[in-house]
């Protein structure tokens, strides 16, 4: 907040100049005529996504002549650095999409509006509080969440049929011990059961393990947080490094992959299944070639259910935004439940809202659509969502934990020590700086 206050003081006067000098300005949002003029920054890349956020902008606009809204196309790869940038330098869009796990450091930081006075009651009720949590930070809420996947398994139909296993359900999803039994008798001369691509081994590791009883973060009855490595957080990662290590069932190469690298060897029978977010299934409808048959099938479940992780997309307003209650009111607009239905559709993902949820066109068995619904109510905060210094943990720490112990090259003592010991010194550090600036 402290930083958003100078920004302000800055901000001001700068106003200030401008007036003594004889300059107009646009500081506080308006056209020459008046209008409010805001900016929504989307990071939608699919067309079919890009294409729903455009349409429902001019919408708006044609309905509200007097708050008008400018689309500006944002991008993935790096968000949290342009909006650092952005937030820094006093020019940040009004309107932001980002992820829930991108969140905490700008909520922390003051560059966030807390949206609990702003948001209509509407919008509240519709979202469930395990997704409003996922932007709740020390209080407040610092977005709205609005899309969210599950990660699901993408089979080779005919490979499956052909094998004899039981298809699992979401009733009736395999446990962790029968997906590696699976992957087994799946794999053949040439073919791989399954290929995990773990170029980003972290957040599919942390969020999987919840279904395995893992949680790897925990916090006091303060709220500090600290990392522990318990028994439930070896059965996914263990289940991983065995398939590649002891099983041959994974295949190794492709441990250093993204998603969309294994779409190749899955199209082309070298892999059998994919563990991938639900929104792959898009690039898998544009890509295969005539006639591959393919399925989606519930991830696998532990003594955790079939729980996920999950960080939510999010809309956010920005502190410095001098018109914030009309750009809640866009928001609102954006996700009212039929334009909610469209922008999920638009990505392929699973709305928040409860009533886009009931859609439907998303309760078909059509590119399963309906086994990710279904999943939907087994979704939960990821674990680390609101952790102070998760960044620099993923990044320096966990990120090569977790590659050297799939790769075998170190063991679950050694992923444990790194994980946990170096971990919380990282942890300790962030959370040491937040306590001195609250003193401040």
């Amino acid at each position: 907040m402290r930083r958003a206050l100078t920004r302000r003081a800055a901000a001001a006067a700068t106003v200030l100049a401008l007036l003594l000098t004889g300059c107009s300005s646009a500081d506080d949002g308006r056209d020459a005529d008046g209008t409010i003029r805001l900016r929504f920054q989307s990071l939608a890349w699919q067309k079919e996504s890009v294409d729903a956020n455009k349409q429902l902008v001019e919408e708006w606009n044609a309905a509200h002549p007097g708050v008008q809204v400018d689309y500006v196309q944002g991008s993935w790869d790096n968000v949290h650095d342009q909006l650092l940038t952005s937030f820094e330098g006093g020019e940040a869009p009004d309107i932001i999409h980002d992820a829930s796990d991108d969140l905490a450091d700008f909520a922390y930081g003051g560059y966030l509006t807390d949206l609990r006075p702003l948001l209509p009651e509407r919008l509240k009720a519709d979202i469930p509080e395990q997704s409003w949590r996922t932007t709740t930070f020390d209080g407040g809420v610092y977005g709205v969440p609005f899309l969210q996947e599950p990660r699901v398994l993408i089979a080779n139909t005919k490979l499956l049929k052909a094998s004899g296993v039981r298809i699992p359900t979401p009733e009736r999803p395999w446990s962790w011990a029968e997906f590696r039994q699976v992957s087994k008798e799946l794999t053949g001369t040439g073919r791989y059961g399954v290929a995990w691509p773990l170029k980003e081994p972290v957040s599919v590791t942390l969020n999987l393990g919840l279904s395995g009883g893992g949680q790897l973060f925990h916090r006091d009855p303060d709220g500090k947080a600290e990392l522990r490595f318990e028994e439930g957080d070896r059965v996914v990662a263990g289940t991983i490094r065995d398939q590649v290590n002891s099983d041959r069932s994974a295949a190794r190469t492709a441990l250093g992959m993204g998603g969309s690298d294994a779409l190749p060897g899955f199209f082309g029978g070298r892999y059998a299944m994919l563990p991938l977010g639900f929104a792959y299934r898009q690039q898998i409808v544009e890509q295969a070639p005539e006639g591959f048959a393919w399925t989606v099938l519930p991830a696998p479940a532990g003594s955790g259910g079939l729980t996920q992780g999950v960080s939510p997309q999010t809309l956010s307003v920005a502190e410095d935004s001098p018109h914030k209650q009309e750009a809640v009111a866009f928001i609102d607009f954006l996700l009212r439940p039929p334009n909610m239905v469209r922008l999920a559709r638009g990505d392929w993902m699973l709305p928040t809202g409860t009533t886009a949820l009931a859609h439907p066109s998303l309760h078909t068995a059509d590119h399963g659509w309906a086994t990710g619904t279904a999943l939907a109510q087994h979704l939960r905060p990821a674990p680390a969502q609101t952790v102070r210094g998760y960044p620099e943990w993923k990044d320096k720490v966990a990120t090569p934990a977790l590659q050297g112990f799939y790769s075998g090259a170190i063991t679950t003592d050694e992923l444990r020590k790194r994980l946990v010991d170096d971990g919380n010194r990282v942890l300790a550090r962030y959370q040491r700086r937040w306590r001195e600036s609250n003193r401040r």
